[in-house]
């Protein structure tokens, strides 16, 4: 039944596409790093509106041979909007969120040509925590056969070589590592990020600590809204989503070389966050 409903909400969606919105802000990743939570924050929000159906469309990565009007019917009517607008005297803003837009080579150029103006806000945390996070993740939804994060780790170079160039070369070809099994790739944060600078604008990215997110959720929140624009209308209800409990710690010896790793990327990330990671002090 639910199928049912979601398969009718899509044609209908599709059929009043030119009467839908498009969204003026995207959170773009990156996975395991609380966008869940923040887009789940922002909803409450009256004047920011998710898409219909459902957090992340997943459009600009794997879903872009079904055009432009297919992504528009993810959102809600003109009219809803103009209704908003006219009670706040602000207009209102669609989002949505799909974090692997930040990590698939070809999302930021398909962004930038299909919706000029848009911002980004992108979430960052321990690289190091985020791939343990992202291993735990992808075993417990079947993506992932090797159950130690070590042996993961060590194939990833093997299972992700040639990926990008696939992806690149045959623009609607999907690649199941590149997409599951990037957990130190999707860590090198500061390398998305200037990739997507030239094609965005540097104003229109903010890149949040997902650590500062959680214990200070109030002021990560006001950030958000002075970047978007949105007047403040009270606090939300702050919760953590998606969060998985973790099977165990990294080892030492592995988690001191993966910081290590990951030091030059971290230190790149600095003129992003406006001062070091929190990680990292």
């Amino acid at each position: 039944m639910k199928r049912s409903v979601l398969s009718l909400s899509r044609a209908t969606g599709r059929f009043t596409s030119g009467a839908r919105v498009l969204p003026s802000f995207l959170i773009t990743g990156a996975q395991r790093c609380g966008t869940t939570s923040l887009y789940r924050a922002l909803a409450q929000h009256p004047l920011l509106l998710k898409p219909v159906l459902h957090k992340g469309v997943h459009y600009f990565d794997v879903a872009y041979g079904r055009g432009l009007a297919w992504y528009q019917a993810h959102f809600p009517l003109w009219v809803g909007t103009a209704l908003l607008h006219h009670r706040y005297g602000t207009r209102a803003q669609a989002y949505e969120s799909s974090p692997y837009y930040l990590f698939h080579p070809l999302a930021g150029e398909r962004i930038a040509a299909d919706l000029p103006g848009v911002k980004l806000i992108v979430l960052v945390r321990d690289p190091v925590e985020r791939a343990f996070s992202a291993h735990a993740h992808e075993l417990a939804r079947g993506y992932e056969t090797e159950s130690h994060f070590e042996y993961a780790v060590e194939l990833e170079a093997q299972r992700l070589a040639g990926a990008e160039e696939l992806l690149r070369a045959s623009p609607y070809a999907l690649h199941h590592s590149h997409r599951h099994h990037a957990y130190l790739a999707r860590g090198r944060y500061a390398d998305q990020l200037d990739r997507l600078e030239p094609l965005i604008g540097r104003e229109r990215i903010l890149v949040l600590d997902s650590h500062r997110f959680f214990a200070e959720p109030e002021t990560v929140y006001d950030r958000v809204l002075d970047f978007l624009g949105v007047p403040h209308l009270g606090y939300p209800a702050f919760e953590r989503h998606n969060g998985r409990a973790l099977p165990r710690r990294v080892p030492q010896v592995l988690g001191r070389a993966l910081r290590d790793h990951f030091e030059a990327y971290d230190a790149r990330l600095t003129r992003w966050l406006g001062g070091e990671p929190s990680w990292r002090r």
